[in-house]
């Protein structure tokens, strides 16, 4: 089984080498198909999602927000904090940003909640580099995502164990990567304290991650 760090690298690489159209395209494709899984968890009525603004490499979700915001639903940005801890900022298109006084992007300014905010969260999307049909997933490698997971998991109440073993986060998740980024079940390591994300959201649908047995695209997405 190859480390984190090199298919993190490896996929970084591949989505550097992506065409301006391409990712224009896969843009596009998880806003559609990501308005449709918000829909699904709310029953059609405006709710409240975390998300995050896709920077350099990473698969563009502006048209997400703009499609969520759109639709009516209540959009939490992350901001880092020391201690590599997320608060969160309400989002809307005509937000302001300024420069992240400790990663190097730019962040949404505004009133910083606390981990709280999530109590009236209705799902999460989260970043990722790749996932595995597991449930396991890569992050960019700064930490902060598996300490806002295990914080919201002490804040919640943990959902039930993933078919494979291992811990759900309390909230529907849905980690958003281009569709090579999807890898095989158990291909990805895992520490026993990683929450499993329940869904991958790619340009051509929404994978539901249900152990070794999943692959199927969730009708309607």
């Amino acid at each position: 089984m190859a480390s984190k760090e090199v298919i993190r690298a490896s996929h970084r690489a591949r989505r550097t080498a992506l065409a301006p159209a391409e990712v224009e395209a896969a843009g596009m494709g998880i806003a559609r198909h990501g308005l449709s899984w918000a829909a699904s968890l709310t029953g059609g009525r405006p709710g409240t999602f975390a998300a995050y603004l896709g920077v350099g490499t990473e698969p563009p979700t502006l048209p997400l927000l703009g499609a969520l915001h759109a639709a009516g639903h209540r959009l939490l940005l992350p901001v880092c904090e020391p201690g590599l801890t997320l608060s969160w900022v309400r989002w809307t298109p005509v937000s302001e940003y300024v420069r992240s006084r400790y990663a190097p992007i730019l962040e949404p300014a505004g009133e910083r909640l606390d981990t709280t905010a999530m109590r009236h969260a209705d799902g999460i999307f989260l970043p990722a580099t790749a996932l595995d049909f597991s449930g396991n997933r890569i992050g960019q490698g700064g930490g902060y995502y598996d300490k806002f997971l295990a914080a919201l998991g002490t804040l919640l109440a943990t959902r039930a164990p993933a078919p494979d073993g291992g811990l759900l986060a309390p909230l529907p998740t849905a980690a958003v990567v281009y569709d090579s980024e999807v890898l095989s079940a158990g291909s990805i390591p895992a520490e026993s304290f990683d929450r499993k994300v329940a869904a991958a959201l790619t340009p051509s649908g929404l994978l539901e991650l249900r152990g070794p047995a999943s692959g199927d695209l969730r009708p309607g997405c």
